[in-house]
C-alpha cells in the first residue's frame, strides 16, 4: 500500500487529494509542525531534507509534491483520468505543474516571511525594525509581483474551469495549495474566476474525503 508521510499545514494535502481522485488505498504516517512552523526532526529519518509530503511506495521513497503528481500519473493513472490526452491543452498541463511551485510559490511564501518580521519568534526589541522592514518590501516589490500573478491566473481561468482544459488534472492539484495560498493572503480583490474554481475543488467528493483522512486544510500563518 501507498503511504504519505503528512504533515499538517503543508503541500501533502495535494497528494491525499490526488489519490483520492484515482480512488487508490493509502496509508497515512502524521507529523505535526513545531511552534516555529518547521516540520519535526523525525521526518529526516524518511528523507534528508525533512520535508513533507514524501510518498513511500515498495521501498521508492519519492519526495517533492510534483515529482510525486508525476510519479502517481505515470504508474496509477493507467486511463490518464488526471492528465490530458490533446496537444494544446497537455502543454497547459505542464505549464501548471512546474508554474506552481517555480514562479507563483516563491513569492509566496517571501510574503509569508516579510510579513512575520514583526512577531515571535523575531526578538522583541527588533519587532518594530522587521515590521517596518517587511511592510516596506511588501509594498514596493512582493505586492505587485502577486497582484500581477494574480490577474494573470484570473485571466487564464475565464474561459475554461480548471488549468488544463474541460478535465480536473493534475495541474489542479498542484496549484492548489499555491491557489489557496494567494486567496487567503494575497490581499487582492475582485478574483470570481479564481474563486469559482476554488469552490469547484472544495465541492469534490475526492476533496472532501482527504481533508476528512488528513484532516482540516489549513495554511502556514492563518
Amino acid at each position: 500500500m501507498l503511504k504519505v508521510h503528512h504533515l499538517n499545514q503543508s503541500r501533502s494535502q495535494r497528494v491525499l487529494w490526488a489519490l483520492e481522485e484515482l480512488n487508490q488505498p493509502y496509508e497515512i504516517v502524521r507529523y505535526e509542525r513545531k511552534k516555529t512552523m518547521l516540520a519535526p526532526e523525525s521526518l529526516k529519518k524518511v528523507h534528508p531534507l525533512g520535508k513533507s509530503p514524501v510518498l513511500e511506495d515498495d521501498g521508492l521513497i519519492i519526495a517533492e509534491s510534483g515529482a510525486i503528481l508525476e510519479y502517481l500519473e505515470e504508474y496509477y493513472d493507467p486511463a490518464h483520468q488526471l492528465q490530458p490526452q490533446d496537444k494544446a491543452q497537455k502543454l497547459q498541463y505542464r505549464f501548471w505543474l512546474h508554474y506552481a511551485e517555480g514562479s507563483l510559490m516563491p513569492l509566496l511564501l517571501m510574503k509569508l516571511v516579510f510579513g512575520r518580521l514583526g512577531k515571535p519568534p523575531v526578538p522583541f526589541g527588533l519587532r518594530t525594525l522587521g515590521n517596518a522592514l517587511g511592510q516596506g518590501v511588501q509594498k514596493a516589490y512582493l505586492n505587485k509581483q502577486i497582484e500581477t500573478h494574480a490577474r494573470f491566473i484570473e485571466s487564464e481561468l475565464a474561459h475554461k474551469p480548471w488549468f488544463a482544459g474541460d478535465n480536473l488534472s493534475m495541474a489542479d492539484v498542484q496549484m492548489s495549495f499555491p491557489v489557496f495560498a494567494l486567496l487567503s493572503r494575497g490581499g487582492i480583490d475582485n478574483l470570481p474566476n479564481l474563486n469559482a474554481w476554488k469552490k469547484r475543488v472544495e465541492m469534490r467528493p475526492a476533496w472532501k474525503h482527504a481533508i476528512e483522512k488528513g484532516g482540516p486544510f489549513t495554511l502556514p500563518g492563518e
